[in-house]
């Protein structure tokens, strides 16, 4: 039996596989397809799951100017900075994370965007210049909720 069909055949048996009425077979739009699906249900593992918690370098800023454009204490959502507000292209406006190693269980929002050639990192907001250079630049684990 080809590897596709035992593919198949866990998907159906996990439930995430579906069948059309004219007998297509569809799958869940939140599960990949083919070998990875594959190795996925090899695995048991959720791939949802395993995405949850990425490694970005994490670094900060403030609403100085020389640091943001000539609104600096609006964000690219339109909302007012605050404490909690992160950038970031990468994840779309809204998303929220926590960032467990370095700020514990705090929930942050992405609300703002960062210049294009920082289109990997997170950055965090600080009230103020010196708490932003302070926290510097880490490589953490980033969790998306």
């Amino acid at each position: 039996m080809s590897r596709y069909l035992i593919s198949a055949a866990l998907l159906l048996s996990l439930g995430t596989l579906n069948t059309a009425v004219n007998g297509d077979v569809i799958g869940d739009p939140g599960y990949p397809t083919g070998d990875l699906a594959y190795s996925y249900s090899l695995l048991n593992t959720n791939p949802i799951e395993a995405e949850k918690f990425v490694e970005v370098t994490v670094t900060a800023y403030s609403s100085r100017e020389g640091e943001t454009d000539n609104t600096p204490y609006i964000t690219a959502a339109g909302t007012t900075v605050r404490t909690g507000v992160v950038a970031a292209n990468w994840l779309p406006l809204g998303t929220q994370v926590r960032i467990p190693e370095i700020f514990g269980d705090q929930v942050f929002t992405v609300e703002d965007r960062m210049h294009e050639r920082n289109s990997n990192k997170l950055d965090v907001w600080f009230p103020n210049t010196s708490d932003a250079l302070r926290f510097g630049v880490r490589n953490t684990r980033v969790e998306i909720l």
